[in-house]
């Protein structure tokens, strides 16, 4: 028998599924949080709010930033 499959060990597709689950939701919250702080915001409050709405709704609140929040940078 196979050991791997006795110790319920996650193969290839389960890999997948955990990157695609754990992995990409950290990437674009960290990616998001660090473009944050590294902008200038039209209003200062914005990147309080942001960084808020981010940290309490990590994968809504990443996605809503790199859609609509990064309109609201002052462009240099």
């Amino acid at each position: 028998m196979n050991s791997i499959l006795q110790l319920g060990m996650p193969g290839g597709p389960e890999l997948l599924i955990i990157l695609f689950v754990l992995g990409i939701p950290t990437f674009l919250w960290i990616w998001a949080l660090v473009d944050i702080v590294k902008s200038e915001f039209t209003d200062s409050t914005n990147k309080t709010i942001w960084v808020l709405v981010i940290i309490f709704l990590p994968v809504i609140g990443s996605l809503l930033y790199l859609l609509i929040g990064r309109g609201q940078r002052v462009s240099t």
